[in-house]
């Protein structure tokens, strides 16, 4: 069955960036420490086109292989933004599902495997999934997590929690509204991250 899963690094007070993200300035001021783990380690991974190569621990490695093994990719428009479309390919040329409230324009990035969805949360997620077939749909971005939460679409967490009080900067779920409990399925201690996976009950 296919599943949607967020991934996503985030520091110990919750935030997925620092101070002042956006497409100029990436993950904001001091935001780059989250994904040091991708990047510090003895095991190299290459992912795609527009994804710098990774260099993980053996003990993120089973985390890493389930990121890229995923069929498609649902992002908001502000992720997929800051991180310049992922060159067009965010691993192993999968679809990637754009949530935004505009038509992309000129000098937005395009691409055979790339659809700027307007049109909720909902169908965005159900093109995504049908995309990743038998294939899990790696999920990204605070506004696509907190929507698909909200929808009942979203099926597992995985956060990368990180040993760090950025003090600032984007929260990954906000104000919610309403409770979200959550099953914990795995926890794996690794060097400068903690990976915990969750299932959404509901």
């Amino acid at each position: 069955m296919t599943r949607s899963v967020l991934y996503m690094s985030m520091s110990l007070d919750g935030f997925i960036t620092g101070p002042d993200d956006g497409p100029e300035n990436g993950l904001g001021a001091g935001g780059e420490a989250l994904h040091a783990w991708l990047f510090d380690g003895d095991n190299e991974v290459r992912a795609g086109a527009g994804v710098p190569v990774i260099r993980t621990s053996a003990a993120s490695l089973p985390v890493v292989h389930e990121m890229l093994a995923t069929g498609a990719v649902l992002t908001g428009r502000r992720t997929f933004d800051a991180a310049r479309g992922w060159g067009g390919d965010h691993h192993n040329g999968v679809h990637i599902e754009v949530l935004t409230r505009t038509e992309p324009g000129a000098d937005d990035v395009q691409g055979p495997s790339i659809r700027y969805a307007a049109d909720g949360i909902e169908a965005a997620m159900a093109r995504a999934k049908a995309a990743a077939g038998d294939r899990d749909v790696m999920v990204h971005g605070a506004t696509t997590a907190q929507l698909a939460l909200q929808a009942g679409v979203l099926d597992e967490i995985q956060i990368h929690q990180v040993p760090l009080l950025l003090g600032a900067g984007r929260s990954l779920f906000g104000t919610l509204g309403s409770p979200h409990p959550l099953e914990l399925l795995r926890v794996i201690d690794a060097p400068g991250v903690t990976h915990l996976r969750y299932r959404v009950l509901r």
